[in-house]
């Protein structure tokens, strides 16, 4: 038999990149996140500055300030979409927003947080999901002790899950790796693990604002 052709690879046209600014920002006193400021930019600009080369189109997880993040988005005509579900139910209720509002086939997500998240990150995730044949891909680092960390929010999911993510949410459950569980996610391993930091209070936000 002729050997099966590979699938085809997954053009940075079909990726939607959402950045997760939705949150309450409790560990930063309830402030929303994605707009402090880091070098006198909003954390969520960085973000999307990153994102924007490695997608087709680009979106916000918000649900304070809209308009802001509007104007944020504005010069890659990102649109800002809020949670269908209430009390800030967790990132879920993001990227299922984001899925549902996409308009591409895969949907890249990064917390409002990282500023800097990989410049191959779309390429990446993209490339495991397909040569892995799986419809969710996510990032892991390992630190020197060779401790193996998953990021889930950094991922690369299919939007023909979105009927599947509403029912495990309509269900009371809010756990990302719980609901990654019930599907095969390609992991894909990144070196850099400052790559993948996330800014969690105002006091490293003014750290790192002054290195």
């Amino acid at each position: 038999m002729p050997a099966t052709s590979p699938a085809p690879a997954i053009p940075a046209a079909a990726l939607t990149g959402l950045v997760l600014a939705g949150g309450r920002g409790q560990r930063m006193g309830g402030v929303d996140k994605g707009l402090q400021r880091l070098h006198g930019k909003p954390l969520a600009a960085h973000v999307l500055a990153r994102l924007a080369p490695q997608v087709g189109a680009l979106a916000i997880s918000a649900n304070r300030n809209r308009d802001v993040y509007a104007e944020l988005g504005a010069p890659w005509q990102a649109q800002v979409i809020a949670d269908t579900l209430p009390d800030y139910p967790g990132p879920l209720a993001g990227l299922l927003a984001g899925l549902r509002a996409a308009r591409t086939e895969w949907l890249l997500s990064a917390p409002c947080d990282s500023p800097w998240l990989p410049a191959d990150l779309g390429a990446r995730l993209a490339e495991a999901a397909r040569a892995q044949d799986t419809l969710i891909a996510t990032a892991t680092t390992a630190n020197a002790a060779g401790e193996v960390s998953l990021h889930p929010v950094f991922a690369l999911v299919h939007t023909s899950l979105a009927s599947d993510l509403a029912a495990f949410l309509d269900a009371g459950e809010r756990k990302v790796r719980a609901w990654y569980a019930r599907h095969t996610a390609a992991e894909v391993a990144f070196a850099d693990e400052r790559a993948f930091y996330n800014v969690n209070s105002l006091q490293e936000l003014a750290d790192l604002d002054r290195a």
